[in-house]
């Protein structure tokens, strides 16, 4: 079993606000296309990445997880390009980890 975990901006590059049903349409994809998903949503997590020349870039993102058997890479990978798209981002971070569930 796999647990993938997708982290998405609340605001653009700019620091506008994405629209609330691009958040919706990713949560109702996934839940029909896995059976379920869990959205952290309340409390938005903060990401920073160091750049170059000792920059940082802070996003207040949000991370939805579905449980999977196998990864599909290619599904996932044109997916991850798919949200960079209609996030308008050049990277949307999507991570699997393979778990173990405690019967």
């Amino acid at each position: 079993m796999h647990l993938i975990e997708i982290f998405l901006p609340l605001n653009t590059n700019d620091g506008t606000p994405q629209p609330v049903e691009l958040f919706r349409r990713v949560r109702e994809q996934l839940a029909e296309q896995f059976g379920g998903v869990t959205a952290f949503t309340r409390n938005p997590a903060k990401g920073i990445s160091l750049l170059e020349g000792n920059e940082r870039s802070e996003d207040d993102i949000i991370v939805y997880e579905v449980m999977v058997e196998a990864v599909d890479r290619l599904w996932w990978q044109s997916y991850k390009r798919d949200l960079e798209e209609r996030f308008h981002q050049e990277k949307i971070l999507i991570r699997a980890a393979a778990v173990k569930i405690i019967s």
